[in-house]
């Protein structure tokens, strides 16, 4: 069977497995190579003679293997090949997250592109990434932003590289939302219109194709979403050291680095983020529904640093009007 072609996180992908959450494209050129090929092959013989019993992961340089019971083993090598083997039974649903999540996920540091753990939106021609630990909020922020006529870059992970200049860039990953029931009901929209994710049955796929956006944009500014008993919300600027210490709490399966060999890699890109971003956090009230006033938060921040961008150009070029 011949892959599928795609684009994702900054790469083409030929897929086996037919990855609907994916924008497909087309090659003019047949022999044109792609970036990461996904296939399916039988796993578990390799599995059973490299499993250990207090390791989830087997991990080599380059190479990542691991399993996750009634869905799929799965073996990502050299930052270019994803080799998926279903369980018997499995749903194709449950298959396809832990390719596009944990396995991506992989394959990006293997690529040396950091994974972090959050949302990413476009804002005057720039990304703005919101991070924070699981059920913080960040794809309810992101989709209050999406709600605002703002768009997409991720949800759940998004890919940074650096240009030659030095300045990080987030790659746009793929034109969909994971958001739970809660959310759903306070954007107004009804639950038996999306799919819900396998795993998780209050939470659901929401495709944004629509406010999807399919350029690599500069990484300008972080946002870490953090719950707390508070009643008012509160953001305060990361400084120093602790730049560095969001940042990698932030990075998607951290844990995975130093087996990997990758912790030096990891330092370095994050010491080269941090004087180049304005790093935040927003505390978030958990007695009451906040994205709206988080949203507002960020929106104000970003309007004014604009206008006073403006009028410094203004200042130095006279005739700008």
């Amino acid at each position: 069977m011949r892959g599928v072609d795609y684009r994702a996180f900054g790469l083409t992908i030929s897929s086996d497995i037919v990855l609907p959450e994916l924008l497909p494209m087309s090659f003019e050129n047949e022999g044109q190579g792609r970036d990461v090929i996904i296939t399916r092959a039988d796993l578990t013989e390799q599995w059973a003679r490299l499993f250990q019993e207090d390791e989830f992961f087997i991990i080599k340089e380059n190479f990542c293997m691991f399993k996750v019971d009634g869905v799929a083993i799965y073996a990502i090598h050299g930052g270019t090949n994803i080799t998926v083997s279903p369980c018997d039974g499995a749903q194709e649903d449950q298959v396809r997250l832990f390719i596009l999540g944990t396995s991506m996920g992989i394959l990006l540091m293997q690529r040396k592109t950091l994974p972090l753990h959050g949302s990413a939106i476009a804002v005057d021609g720039a990304a703005i990434a919101i991070v924070g630990s699981s059920g913080a909020g960040k794809s309810t922020l992101a989709s209050e932003f999406l709600q605002r006529g703002y768009h997409l870059i991720s949800d759940d992970l998004i890919p940074v590289t650096f240009q030659k200049s030095g300045i990080p860039y987030i790659k746009p990953a793929y034109p969909q939302q994971k958001l739970w029931l809660e959310s759903l009901h306070h954007f107004g929209m009804e639950e038996t219109k999306y799919r819900p994710l396998i795993d998780r049955a209050s939470k659901f796929a929401i495709p944004v194709l629509n406010q999807f956006v399919s350029e690599w944009l500069p990484l300008v500014g972080v946002y870490e979403l953090v719950k707390s008993d508070k009643q008012d919300i509160q953001v305060k600027p990361i400084h120093n050291l602790e730049r560095l210490q969001t940042l990698y709490k932030h990075t998607f399966r951290k844990s995975l680095l130093k087996k990997s060999g990758l912790l030096e890699w990891h330092f370095h890109t994050i010491a080269k983020m941090v004087n180049k971003l304005d790093i935040y956090q927003l505390q978030r009230p958990t007695s009451y529904f906040t994205a709206e006033q988080l949203a507002d938060v960020i929106e104000s921040e970003w309007i004014a640093r604009r206008n006073t961008n403006d009028q410094a150009a203004k200042a130095y070029h006279p005739s700008i009007s």
